[in-house]
C-alpha cells in the first residue's frame, strides 16, 4: 500500500471517533502494534532529542527500503511513533523524504498535543527523514569497485 492510501487509512480510522480522550485511547491502542525494538537499540545514540518522554528510533536497510522500529516509555508517544512507523517504514529513501505528511493535520493530533509532545512529533519526524536522507546518500556513494549501493 503506497504512503498516500496508508495515510487515507489513518484519516478514516480517527474520523470514528467524536472526541480527543477516543482518540488518546485509539494511540494507546496503536503503541501495542508498534514492532518490538532490540534491546541493543535502546541506547542514548538512538534517543531522539526534543522529545519529552524517551524515544528510541532505529533504522535499518532491507532490500532497498528504510525499515524502523522504535520504542518509548509513554504510550501516546508510542502510538504516535507506531504511527509514523506505519505510514514512512519499508519505504524507498526518496519516497520518506518527498512525502508530505499530511495526516497529521488531518487527524488534528498536532494541535491536540502539548506543545512539547507536538515538538517531539516534530523531532520524530525529523530523524525518521535523515535516517532516510543518509540510506539515500550512502546508496548512492560509490563503492570501491565504483558501484553504487
Amino acid at each position: 500500500m503506497d504512503i498516500e492510501k496508508v495515510q487515507e487509512e489513518i484519516v478514516d480510522e480517527f474520523g470514528l471517533f467524536d472526541d480527543w480522550m477516543d482518540k488518546y485511547n485509539y494511540l494507546i491502542e496503536l503503541s501495542k502494534s508498534l514492532p518490538v525494538i532490540d534491546e541493543k537499540h535502546k541506547k542514548p545514540e538512538y534517543l531522539i532529542e526534543g522529545c519529552q518522554s524517551r524515544v528510541w528510533l532505529h533504522a535499518g536497510m532491507d532490500d532497498g527500503k528504510v525499515v524502523y522500529t522504535a520504542d518509548s516509555d509513554a504510550v501516546i508517544t508510542k502510538g504516535i511513533i507506531a504511527l509514523l512507523i506505519r505510514v514512512l517504514s519499508d519505504r524507498k529513501p526518496d519516497e520518506i523524504i518527498d512525502n508530505d505528511l499530511w495526516f497529521i493535520d488531518r487527524i488534528g493530533l498536532k494541535e491536540n498535543l502539548s506543545p512539547t509532545r507536538s515538538n517531539g512529533l516534530v523531532s520524530m519526524i525529523k530523524q525518521m527523514k535523515l535516517y532516510a536522507l543518509a540510506y539515500k546518500v550512502k546508496s548512492e556513494k560509490p563503492n570501491d569497485d565504483g558501484k553504487t549501493g
